[in-house]
């Protein structure tokens, strides 16, 4: 899956859970949690003795997609 692709993924899944605020709120509020989950990822990455190099450079894109969405 494209970065991209994953990005809209997770924040579509925020969106469903998210709670109805005022208008374009609610928006910043999905990708402040699909953020969160990104950089949980990245950070387990730390503790990690191997991992394919390209997964970690995937996650980064996917973080850098939901920034400009």
């Amino acid at each position: 899956m494209k970065p991209k692709d994953k990005a809209i993924e997770l924040l579509d899944k925020y969106s469903n859970k998210s709670i109805e605020c005022n208008e374009g709120t609610e928006w910043t509020y999905d990708k402040q949690c699909a953020l969160i989950c990104v950089d949980e990822i990245l950070e387990s990455f730390n503790y990690l003795e191997y991992y394919p190099e390209d997964l970690r450079d995937y996650w980064q894109k996917v973080k850098q997609e939901i920034n400009k969405l």
